[in-house]
Parts: C-alpha cells; sequence; structure tokens
C-alpha cells in the first residue's frame, strides 16, 4: 500500500496528516509553528515530525508517495514562497528544502488552492471536477478547481477571490492596499465593519450590540429574526454573490463551497448569497450549486494530500 503526508502549514501550527492512497486518514496532528527567526525552524520541525511519524508506523520510504503541503502564500511551481504575512519568511524554496531533508518527494500549494483540492477530493465538491472554494475568515481566501487541477498562475496568487472588487465607489482601503474588495464585505471583519456602519444609521430595535458585535452575532441574530441583521446579510451577501458570478464567466464551476469561520453558521449564510449571484449570474452559469464546506480543520492536510498523489 502506498502512503503520503499532507501538510497544512499556518501561522499558529502546523497540521499534518498520514494518508493511505485511497484518502484514508492513518494518522493526524500537529505541530507548533515557530515564527521566531524569521521562521528559520518551521521546516526542520516538519521534517523531523514526519521522520518520527515513519518510525512510529514502521513504514519503509518506498512505499510513501511523497508530502504535500500548503502554505499561507503565493507559491511558483518550484515550489518557492517570495514573501509571507505570518511565517517570517521573505524567501523560502519549500520544496527543495523539504525533499533534502526527508529524500521525500514534495509539492508545494497555497493553502486555499490546497484547500480547495481537499474539499474537492473529500468534501461539499466531492464528484465534481470544476469548483470554487470560498473561505470566509479573518479574510476571504479561496481555490479555482478546474478540471480536477489547481489554478495557480504565472505568480501563485489565482485563486485570491478575497480581492476582486466589487464595489468601485468605497473610500475605505482593503488590507492589500486597494478598495471595494470582496473582503471588506464578505469576511469576519467586513460583516462586523458593516454591522457597526449599519447599527450607526438604523434607529429600529435590534438584539445586536454596536459596540461588540461579531460576525457570529449577525448570524445568530438574522436566524432570530432581527430585521436590522437581515439587512446586515443582505449586503454581504449582495457583494459576495455578485463578485461569484463575474469568476462564474471564467471558471463555470459546478459548486460553490463555502467554508472557513464565517460558514459555522450554516445553511442561513446560503440564500443571502445565491439569490444576488442569481441576479448576476450569465444564464450558462446558473445550474451551480451552493455547498457549505464539510471537512474543516482537515481540509488543508487532505488536499495537501490529493496534491502529492495527483503529482506521483
Amino acid at each position: 500500500m502506498k502512503y503520503c503526508f499532507g501538510v497544512d502549514i499556518g501561522g499558529t501550527t502546523i497540521k499534518m496528516g498520514l494518508f493511505e492512497e485511497d484518502g484514508k486518514i492513518a494518522d493526524k496532528w500537529e505541530i507548533t509553528t515557530d515564527t521566531s527567526e524569521e521562521g528559520k525552524s518551521i521546516l526542520p520541525n516538519t521534517a523531523a515530525s514526519i521522520e518520527k511519524k515513519i518510525e512510529e508506523h514502521g513504514l519503509d520510504k518506498n512505499d510513501i508517495a511523497g508530502i504535500g503541503v500548503g502554505v499561507p502564500a503565493p507559491v511558483t511551481s518550484e515550489g518557492v514562497v517570495n514573501g509571507t504575512a505570518n511565517l517570517g519568511w521573505s524567501y523560502k524554496e519549500v520544496k527543495r528544502e523539504l525533499e533534502e531533508m526527508t529524500g521525500l518527494k514534495t509539492v508545494v500549494g497555497n493553502d486555499a488552492n490546497v484547500a480547495a483540492l481537499g474539499e474537492m477530493w473529500k468534501g461539499g465538491g466531492e464528484g465534481e471536477k470544476n469548483m470554487i472554494m470560498i473561505t470566509l475568515g479573518t479574510g476571504v481566501g479561496g481555490g479555482v478547481i478546474i478540471d480536477g487541477k489547481m489554478l495557480v498562475g504565472e505568480n501563485g496568487a489565482g485563486g485570491e477571490i478575497g480581492h476582486l472588487c466589487v464595489n468601485y465607489e468605497e473610500t475605505d482601503c482593503c488590507g492589500c492596499g486597494n478598495r471595494g474588495c470582496v473582503e471588506q464585505y464578505a469576511s469576519a471583519t467586513g460583516i462586523v465593519r458593516l454591522a457597526k456602519q449599519k447599527l450607526g444609521q438604523d434607529m429600529r430595535p435590534t438584539i445586536l450590540n454596536k459596540e461588540d458585535v461579531t460576525a457570529k452575532d449577525v448570524f445568530d441574530a438574522v436566524k432570530a429574526g432581527d430585521e436590522a441583521a437581515k439587512d446586515i446579510a443582505a449586503v454581504f451577501g449582495r457583494y459576495l454573490g455578485y463578485g461569484l458570478a463575474n469568476l462564474a464567466v471564467i471558471a463555470d464551476p459546478a459548486v460553490f463551497v463555502i467554508g472557513g469561520g464565517v460558514s459555522k453558521a450554516g445553511e442561513v449564510l446560503i440564500p443571502y448569497i445565491r439569490e444576488p449571484y442569481m441576479e448576476r449570474a450569465f444564464f450558462a452559469n446558473k445550474n451551480v450549486r451552493f455547498v457549505l464546506a464539510k471537512l474543516g480543520n482537515d481540509a488543508g492536510i487532505c488536499g495537501a494530500a490529493k496534491l502529492i498523489l495527483d503529482n506521483e
């Protein structure tokens, strides 16, 4: 039997899994991400942890297809990272270094793209070859899968859905430096921003507290029938839905998979996104499903495993 490792490097923890070639997880664990000294220990610590698991499970390296890795940064086709926001790396040859440390073939991708691959393989997009995953967290990430393969692009920045411009009149800046990005309206922080704007103007009674409102509070209030919360959700959904309609004319997905922390609100999200999408979608792109992600924190390691298995 063939095995492989899936690695999801995050700013706080590195999640890892040992997979059988059919996708079954034989073991999964995590270690702390040591970002000190420009993250110089991240890859050595990862390699050491993998070597330990090989020993624990009594595996022969000839039976291991390799290591798939997701990192929170654009990644070139050569497995090179040219800067990260939260790992400390300014330049890192991830593929070369891990291969030298472990003696195992390594394939590297952007973490959001890799998570999308995982959801296509074993999650919300299972059975499909063309899908778009949107991760609604502190920011908005995503991954575009076309014919079963990740859309990577020239600079490794394919699928940066959060920075699609959806409001040309916006005056506030996004974290990326531009204005009017999807992330300003559909991320957890974006939803809080919308809520504070709305609650500062709306005099109707509401169960929301402007001072400490969270994205979870907004959708809990939607479920409770709060009219102000419904209006906030409608703005969130309109910008996200319109953005996805623009993406659909390029990628023509069979399914949109909605993940990230905000997606924990559940099915209540879907109509708010689907309805504005349908208003603006090209007629050929209207036969699309909207589903919630299924893999949670395992999406990254599953996608990383799929990445290496696809590149055997």
